[in-house]
């Protein structure tokens, strides 16, 4: 076994699949207006009585990129729950490192501090996910890091 693990192996696909339980079940309820409106509040209460802040008042335009997010994401945990492939778990890391990102962004500029919990979460899924990929990279050479078994066939 390398280092790095190895993101052909059944427990890679276990990470892969106990993510995508994550992301279904933390996302769902940004879904809808109704639901999101429901979370919002118990976001916001959480904020606040933690002293991290509460959310921003709820408007149209943030109701409705969040009910964008979460079907997204909701849609992208059901394909992985169905199907779990090794390649999803670099695709979601990937995700998970854009994800990061906006949120540490949102973050300098003044966002509620309720983010930081689900920042150290989106990093670690990230780094979990990514790193039997990085470590491909670097023992096998960036040319065949994505090259990974086809359909029927056990890698080396």
């Amino acid at each position: 076994m390398r280092t790095f693990g190895n993101p052909f192996s059944p427990a890679y696909r276990r990470v892969v699949r106990a993510s995508a339980w994550y992301d279904l079940i933390v996302t769902a309820g940004f879904m809808t207006p109704w639901t999101y409106g429901l979370l919002h509040r118990l976001l916001s209460a959480t904020g606040d009585s933690l002293g991290l802040g509460p959310l921003p008042p709820q408007e149209p335009m943030m109701i409705l990129y969040a009910n964008l997010m979460g079907s997204v994401v909701v849609v992208w945990s059901v394909l992985r729950l169905a199907g779990t492939l090794p390649v999803h778990g670099a695709y979601d890391g990937v995700a998970r490192a854009l994800f990061s990102t906006w949120m540490a962004y949102g973050l300098t500029a003044g966002a509620s501090a309720i983010l930081w919990p689900f920042l150290i979460v989106e990093v670690s899924w990230g780094v979990v996910q990514l790193t039997p990929w990085l470590g491909r990279c670097f023992t096998r050479g960036v040319t065949s890091a994505g090259a990974g078994p086809g359909p029927g066939r056990v890698p080396a």
